[in-house]
C-alpha cells in the first residue's frame, strides 16, 4: 500500500528538534493519522511496553527520530548512557515495528557513523572501513548497530526498513545548553550571549577551523516524506546540503547576521573533534531528493525560534 493522506504513521521522538520538525511537516502535508506518544505515557527503553504499544496502534510506517543526542562534550562525557540508550530505544522500535507488521521504517542516523579520516565527501561505501571520531565513538557504533539491524530485518524478513543519515542539523526546538548542544547552536547562543553581556570576545573550543556541513532540519523532514514513498534498494543513504564552512566561518556568519562584532578567541585545550566533514549525496539525488532551504532562509528561521524561546533564558 503507497503511503497517503490516511497512512497510519508512528514518528518516535516527536518532541525533539528533528522529531517535531517532521511531526509539523507531515501535519502541513495534510497527513491524517499520526500517531505519537510522550515519555511520561510509554519509556522507549521499556521493551515489553514499546512492543505492547506497537502491536496496539499497528502502524503500517515508522520514523525513528527518538534518540539520546548532544554535542562533543556530552557525547565524550557520558558514553555509557549514550550507547546503553540509543541502542535500547531503536532496538525496541525494530523489533517491534516488526512484530507490529510495519513493511516501511526509516531509521535516522548520524553522519557521525563513519570514519573519522574519511575521504570527502563521504560516501555510504566507507561505513566501517576505519576508525571512528573517539569523542562520539560510543554513539556512532550504536547508530551503526541500528543500520545493520535493518539490514538484517530486511535480508530475514523481506521488509523495506531503511536508514536515512543526515548531515549536521539546525532548526527549531534546538538544544542552546552549552554542555550538551552541537556547534551551531552553541554559537548562536554564545554570540547572542556575549552581545547581551557586553563582552567583547567570543571563545571557540579547538582553533576554529575544522569545516562542518549543516542542513535545516525541516530538509530531513521533506526526506522522511520522500524515501517512505520510494521503494528503494539501498538501505544507507546520505541526506546532506553540499555546504560546509569551517567552524569560525560560521561564527563570522553569524555576528554577522545579527550584527554583533566580537573578536574572536580559541580554547585550544578543547578537541576540535574531526577536521572536515561533509557528506555525498549524490544516492539521494539519483532517487530525485535534493535539499531545498539555504543557510541565509535556515538561520533566520532558526533565530526567530530561537529568540521566541529562549530568549528569557539568556538573560538571566
Amino acid at each position: 500500500m503507497q503511503l497517503n493522506k490516511k497512512s497510519k504513521i508512528f514518528i518516535a521522538g516527536h518532541n525533539g528538534m528533528v522529531g517535531s520538525s517532521i511531526l509539523n511537516f507531515f501535519k502541513k502535508k495534510k497527513y491524517k493519522n499520526i500517531h505519537t506518544i510522550n515519555r511520561k505515557k510509554l519509556d522507549l527503553l521499556d521493551h515489553e511496553k514499546t512492543i505492547k504499544y506497537l502491536k496496539k496502534i499497528k502502524p503500517k510506517y515508522v520514523i525513528i527520530a527518538a534518540a539520546k543526542v548532544g554535542g562533543i562534550l556530552a557525547n565524550n562525557n557520558f558514553k555509557a548512557d549514550f550507547i546503553f540508550q540509543n541502542l535500547m530505544i531503536q532496538n525496541n522500535i525494530i523489533h517491534g515495528s516488526y512484530l507490529a507488521g510495519v513493511k516501511k521504517l526509516i531509521f535516522l542516523g548520524s553522519s557521525c557513523i563513519y570514519p573519522k579520516n574519511s575521504k570527502q565527501p563521504i560516501k555510504e561505501d566507507y561505513l566501517l572501513t576505519g576508525k571512528l571520531e573517539p569523542t562520539n565513538d560510543a554513539y556512532a557504533i550504536a547508530k551503526i548497530a541500528g543500520i545493520k539491524m535493518c539490514e538484517a530485518y530486511n535480508k530475514q524478513f523481506k521488509l523495506n526498513y531503511i536508514s536515512l543519515m543526515p548531515t549536521n542539523l539546525y532548526g527549531p526546538n534546538d538544544n542552546y545548553n552549552l554542555k550538551t548542544s552541537h556547534f551551531y547552536p552553541a554559537l548562536i547562543s554564545k554570540i547572542y550571549k556575549a552581545e547581551k553581556d557586553k563582552k567583547k570576545n567570543l571563545i571557540i573550543w579547538g582553533n576554529g577551523k575544522p569545516k562542518r556541513e549543516l542542513m535545516y532540519v525541516d530538509d530531513l523532514a521533506d526526506a522522511c516524506e520522500f524515501f517512505l514513498k520510494k521503494k528503494t534498494k539501498h538501505t544507507l543513504i546520505n541526506i546532506g546540503s553540499g555546504v560546509e564552512k569551517s567552524i569560525k566561518e560560521y561564527a563570522y556568519f553569524i555576528m554577522k547576521k545579527l550584527n554583533i562584532k566580537l573578536n574572536i578567541k580559541f580554547d585550544k585545550s578543547k578537541p576540535n573533534g574531526t577536521i572536515r566533514k561533509i557528506l555525498n549525496t549524490q544516492l539521494a539525488k539519483s532517487y530525485g531528493w535534493y535539499s531545498k532551504i539555504n543557510l541565509n532562509k535556515g538561520f533566520d528561521l532558526t533565530f526567530k525560534d530561537f529568540k521566541k524561546n529562549n530568549y528569557n533564558k539568556l538573560k538571566k
